[in-house]
C-alpha cells in the first residue's frame, strides 16, 4: 500500500474521480474483507463513503474517460439559498444603511455575528462565512466613515486660494518669509497609548494605562507649530497652558528671534498663512492686538492671509510638518514634556524637512479683552479683496 506522503502528494494530481478509483484499487490490493477499507482511510485521510464508493466503481468497471465529466450534472453540494430562498430578500432586509443610490457599490456596519443572529430569529441557519460570499455577492463591503464634507462652502473659497497663492509666489520671488502656522492636536503628558506601530523583539511589549483620564495625566503639551515654506524648516513652541492668541503670537516672536532673522537678514516684510478660526483666528482681535506688538518689535510689517471657512485641512503646515511629527512618534507614550520636545526635535523627512522644538512654561490666561476702542488704535491696513481676510499690521511709528 502507498504511504501517507504518497496519498498526499496524488491527491493534490488527481481529480475526484480518479482519487477515488486509487482509493478503491488500494483497499482492494490489501482485501475488503482483510479491513482494506479502514487501512487506506487511515493512511490517505479519507472518509468511508469515499473509499467504498472507489471499491464499488473500480469493482462495476466505471472508469474515467480523459476529458469526461467528473461530476455528475447537478452535481456538488447545493447553495444555501436554493434550500433557503428567503435568506438572501431577509438579509438585504437587515442591511443599514442600503448604500449609496449614486453608486452601485453598498456597504453595511452590521457585523457577521449579528447579522447571523437576526437572521437565526427569522429561521434562517447560515453560518459567517455563508453570509460573506452573500454579501460580497451582492457587491457588499465593509467601509468606515470618510472625512469628506467640509461644510458650507464659502462662494469666494477659490478666489481666496488664488489670492494666497498669487501672494506666496510674489513673496517668495521677492525672498521674503513665508510661514503657515497653526496649533497641533493637544497631547496629554504621561504613559498613555499612543497610536501606532513600531519594531520590537517578540517578547517585549509598552506598557500603558487603560484609561487616559486627565486626572492621571501630569499636564498637558500643546505644541504650535510654524512652517518655512521656502526653507523647509519647522518651529514648534510646546506649551503647558492654553492656546491663546498671545501663546500663538509669542511662538511666532520665538521662530523669529531664534531662527527667522538669520535665515532673512534682508527682510522687509513677512507673510503668514493661518486658519480662520481659534487662536490666530478672523475675528479675534486679541491676535490683532499681539500682532500689532510683535510688528512694533521687530520694526516689520506683518501681512496675513487667512482660509476661507471649512479649508483648514489645505494649510501648508498641516501635511508638511504636523503629519511627519505624527508619524514620528506613533507607538510612543509621551511620558514627559522633555520627551514630547525630543521626538518633535528628531522628526526630518527625506525632502530636507528638520524641526527646532522649544519649551514655553509661561502662562496664558483666557478672557483677556480687546476693545473696539483700542483695536481702531492699530495700524491694520485692510486689503481691498476680503479685508477680513488678508491684511497688513505695520509698526506703529
Amino acid at each position: 500500500m502507498l504511504a501517507t506522503n504518497q496519498f498526499k502528494l496524488l491527491k493534490m494530481e488527481l481529480n475526484e474521480i480518479q482519487w477515488r478509483h486509487l482509493l478503491g484499487s488500494e483497499a482492494l490490493e490489501v482485501g475488503v474483507g482483510n479491513g482494506g477499507i479502514n487501512q487506506v482511510m487511515i493512511k490517505s485521510g479519507a472518509n468511508f463513503r469515499t473509499v467504498k464508493r472507489g471499491v464499488d466503481e473500480v469493482k462495476a468497471g466505471d472508469l474515467y474517460q480523459p476529458g469526461g465529466r467528473i461530476r455528475k450534472i447537478g452535481g456538488g453540494r447545493k447553495k444555501i439559498t436554493t434550500a433557503d430562498p428567503t435568506l438572501e430578500a431577509d438579509l438585504d432586509s437587515l442591511l443599514e444603511p442600503k448604500g449609496d443610490p449614486m453608486t452601485l457599490i453598498k456597504w453595511t456596519t452590521k457585523s457577521l455575528s449579528n447579522l447571523g443572529k437576526a437572521l437565526a430569529q427569522k429561521g434562517h441557519d447560515a453560518k459567517q462565512t455563508t453570509l460573506y460570499r452573500i454579501l460580497k455577492s451582492l457587491d457588499f463591503n465593509l467601509k468606515t466613515n470618510k472625512k469628506d464634507i467640509e461644510g458650507i462652502s464659502h462662494p469666494d473659497r477659490s478666489k481666496q486660494f488664488e489670492y494666497i497663492n498669487e501672494t506666496c509666489k510674489q513673496f517668495e520671488k521677492q525672498k521674503q518669509p513665508i510661514i503657515s502656522v497653526d496649533c497641533k492636536k493637544k497631547e496629554l503628558i504621561g504613559n498613555f497609548k499612543n497610536n501606532g506601530k513600531e519594531w520590537q523583539l517578540k517578547d517585549s511589549k509598552t506598557l500603558v494605562n487603560v484609561y487616559d483620564f486627565n486626572s492621571l495625566a501630569d499636564g498637558k503639551a500643546v505644541p504650535y507649530g510654524i512652517y518655512d515654506l521656502i526653507h523647509n524648516k519647522g518651529f514648534v513652541n510646546v506649551g503647558i497652558d492654553h492656546d491663546t492668541a498671545e501663546f500663538s503670537v509669542e511662538s511666532i516672536r520665538r521662530w523669529w528671534n531664534t531662527i527667522g532673522k538669520y535665515l532673512y537678514p534682508d527682510v522687509k516684510e513677512i507673510l503668514i498663512t493661518a486658519d480662520g478660526g481659534g487662536s490666530n483666528g478672523v475675528r479675534n482681535k486679541l491676535w490683532k492686538k499681539e500682532l500689532q506688538r510683535l510688528a512694533n518689535e521687530i520694526k516689520l510689517e506683518i501681512n496675513v492671509c487667512h482660509y476661507p471657512p471649512a479649508t483648514s485641512k489645505w494649510n501648508k503646515i498641516e501635511h508638511r510638518l504636523f503629519s511627519y511629527i505624527s508619524v514620528n512618534w506613533r507607538a510612543r507614550p509621551l511620558t514627559s514634556l522633555e520627551t514630547v520636545i525630543e521626538l518633535i526635535s528628531h522628526t526630518t523627512t527625506k525632502n530636507g524637512l528638520t524641526i527646532t522644538a522649544v519649551k514655553d512654561e509661561n502662562i496664558y490666561p483666557t478672557g483677556k479683552k480687546v476693545t473696539d476702542k483700542e483695536l481702531a488704535t492699530f495700524c491694520i491696513i485692510k486689503n481691498p479683496f476680503h479685508g477680513e481676510w488678508n491684511y497688513k499690521v505695520k509698526p506703529q511709528t
